[in-house]
């Protein structure tokens, strides 16, 4: 069987789930989403979802946010917990200058998520972990690493799936440099609309309940 892994941007992912709520509110039910099932309805004949590594990352001061992104992740990880992998990177502390009135200003810029993708993906075909190796972002910064794989793993099948209403011009040229085209999410709500957990997630004696602001 070939084995599939989906290395999936989370950062892409949520707020390519956020745009697209504020086009169509009913996405809004997809941010309680089974990762592991909505990929595996991409899978093929003689593949094998062998895991969904989610790379994220706690937004700073955030205390609400984090705590709805825990909740989804553990729910995940509850329902899936050999299937879903989950990888935290962090967000940095930067001081930037206004350029009207020069006054300083803290703003905080997430880093570690494409770096700890590009490792990964690197990681999992030198070791051999791996067959299909599908990239779920529209990061063009990720497209070193997948050229690198193409060259040193020449066996490896790279995908790239683009989360909701993103894109990258750099991503898709390199996947027509390989003839294969990329796959859009947003076109797939169905497969969405098929993966929304119960607002109650419950295994053995283990329960995860659905935030409050994400029921519809």
């Amino acid at each position: 069987m070939e084995r599939v892994n989906f290395y999936v941007d989370g950062f892409n992912f949520y707020y390519g789930l956020k745009n697209m709520k504020a086009i169509d509110k009913e996405w809004l039910n997809f941010y309680w989403l089974d990762y592991v099932k909505f990929f595996e309805q991409f899978i093929g004949e003689n593949q094998i979802l062998q895991k969904v590594i989610y790379f994220a990352a706690p937004p700073p001061f955030e205390m609400d946010i984090q705590n709805r992104q825990k909740t989804l992740f553990d729910a995940n990880r509850l329902l899936n917990p050999k299937r879903f992998e989950l990888v935290m990177g962090r967000f940095y502390k930067k001081t930037l200058k206004c350029k009207v009135c020069n006054a300083k200003y803290t703003a905080y810029e997430e880093k570690q998520t494409d770096v700890n993708i590009a490792i990964r993906l690197l990681r999992d075909s030198f070791l051999n972990n791996v067959d299909t190796l599908v990239l779920v972002s529209a990061d063009s910064d990720l497209v070193p690493p997948l050229k690198s794989i193409k060259e040193l793993y020449p066996d490896k099948n790279i995908r790239v799936y683009f989360p909701p209403n993103n894109f990258s011009v750099a991503l898709e040229k390199f996947m027509k440099t390989n003839k294969k085209s990329i796959v859009r999410l947003e076109r797939n709500k169905i497969k969405f609309s098929n993966c929304i957990m119960p607002d109650v997630v419950t295994v053995g004696e283990k329960s995860v309940t659905i935030p409050v602001k994400w029921k519809t």
